[in-house]
């Protein structure tokens, strides 16, 4: 269609239908979402739900439509002549090519811009964490100044010296005053709160004014007053509008009061619930301090008592008497510890006596001796038994020895190659050698004949 409707394409010709479905495509792809302000007119509420109207000012209008699915967001009932916010995108209605304005979102004019203020603000001021109780300072029991920041001229402060006055008429209250409505409020506020800060008068101080809309209490909203709060080194209390208004001032305070007169209430301690204290805690010391005093005379009549009981010469007597006594247990003791000292070293002489080296000597040499003598006894009988047996096992051994046959004659025959000891005649061959060991010397002998009989049958 949009290479139809170009005016060089000879061929540029559409229907109603193109030409309206054209137009729309491009003012809602062309036209982003946005916010526009006007006066409601010829308002309609057919039975399908959906509102028909007209956004105007003073040189021209819109139809807009708002259709009731995006109404249950909203609990704004409008009517004809208010002053209004609508967020929404610009369209046209092909059946009659009517340019509208779809509203999806409808606010008050004015007051809806100031809550979307408000509450990016207050976003922010959280983010920082300037709303954070731990930062927020504690109030003065009793405040020795009141300083207060408002209109000198306005209701706020009537009510807040009537409350003081009734309540503590003796607490002196210092007014920096400023302006807490219109362009110049928030800079002139900012600078009343830095000079009481500055000049550290009073040691709480109270910012706010009356009720009023939105628009009347927004300087209490600026983000410079806020700052102003959190800097300020005395304490704030916070009291703007009516118990139903909240401002970022509120927030930052650090405490809010519904009211004016509620901050009076708050900052100022009741004085007859004061005196009335003060009165009951004077008795209950009055009530200790006579305790005490009854106490401690009581206790100086003891002491006098027993002082006079006991004169120096009493107490000089009675030291004697346990000196004497401690006297006498000590020479008592004494003899007792001397006559076992001399019994103990009596004792220890004895065994000392007993235990000499010297008499241990002579008591182990006789000991030794009778010893070496059974030793040298038995010894010398171990001795000769020995003797007697060794004896008797040379002449047992000489009696079966081969040597003593030898001395008889015989002779011990060895094969001279192998030395084996020859008991038999065929253990040998003719021509080999043999040893015969006799009694006295060695001889060698060649085999020239052998005789094989046996033993028994010679």
């Amino acid at each position: 269609v949009e290479n139809t409707l170009n005016e060089n394409n000879p061929q540029s010709i559409v229907t109603v239908s193109e030409l309206n479905r054209t137009a729309r495509t491009l003012l809602e792809r062309g036209i982003a979402r946005l916010w526009v302000e006007g006066e409601i007119s010829n308002l309609a509420k057919p039975p399908s739900g959906h509102l028909y109207f007209s956004l105007k000012d003073d040189f021209a209008q819109i139809s807009c439509v708002y259709f009731r699915q995006k109404q249950r967001q909203s609990d704004i009932t409008i009517e004809n002549g208010m002053q209004m916010l609508a967020y929404g995108k610009v369209s046209l209605y092909e059946p009659r090519g009517s340019f509208q304005f779809k509203v999806e979102e409808l606010e008050m004019a004015g007051e809806g811009l100031l809550k979307r203020r408000f509450e990016a603000l207050k976003q922010k001021l959280q983010a920082e964490g300037l709303f954070a109780e731990e930062r927020k300072k504690a109030l003065p029991t009793l405040p020795k100044r009141i300083g207060v920041v408002t209109s000198p001229s306005g209701a706020a402060i009537r009510d807040i010296l009537t409350v003081l006055k009734r309540r503590f008429p003796s607490i002196p209250v210092i007014i920096y005053p400023s302006s807490v409505q219109g362009e110049s409020a928030a800079p002139e506020l900012v600078k009343a709160i830095n000079t009481a800060d500055l000049r550290a008068e009073c040691d709480v101080l109270i910012i706010g004014r009356g009720g009023g809309s939105l628009e009347d209490l927004w300087a209490f909203n600026e983000e410079m007053v806020a700052r102003a709060i959190v800097d300020c080194s005395i304490p704030v209390i916070s009291a703007v509008g009516h118990e139903i208004d909240f401002t970022i001032s509120d927030l930052v305070a650090d405490l809010r009061a519904p009211t004016p007169s509620g901050a009076a209430e708050i900052v100022a301690p009741d004085r007859k619930q004061w005196e009335e204290n003060f009165e009951s805690i004077s008795d209950r010391i009055n009530i200790l301090i006579n305790q005490l005093l009854e106490t401690h005379h009581q206790s100086l009549d003891w002491l006098a008592g027993r002082l006079s009981q006991s004169s120096p010469k009493n107490i000089i007597n009675l030291q004697h008497e346990k000196f004497s006594h401690l006297k006498n247990n000590l020479i008592s003791a004494m003899n007792q510890r001397c006559l076992f000292y001399k019994y103990s070293i009596e004792k220890l002489d004895q065994q000392l006596l007993e235990g000499s080296p010297a008499h241990y000597i002579q008591r182990n040499l006789l000991s030794f001796e009778n010893i070496w003598h059974q030793l040298k006894a038995t010894g010398k009988n171990n001795l000769i038994n020995k003797s007697n047996r060794l004896n008797l096992s040379v002449r047992a051994l000489n009696a079966v020895s081969p040597l003593k046959t030898l001395d008889r004659g015989y002779a011990i025959v060895k094969h001279k190659l192998t030395g084996k000891i020859l008991s038999n005649a065929t253990s040998i061959q003719i021509g080999e050698e043999i040893e015969a060991t006799l009694s006295r010397g060695k001889i060698t002998a060649t085999i020239n004949s052998r005789n094989k009989k046996s033993k028994d049958s010679q």
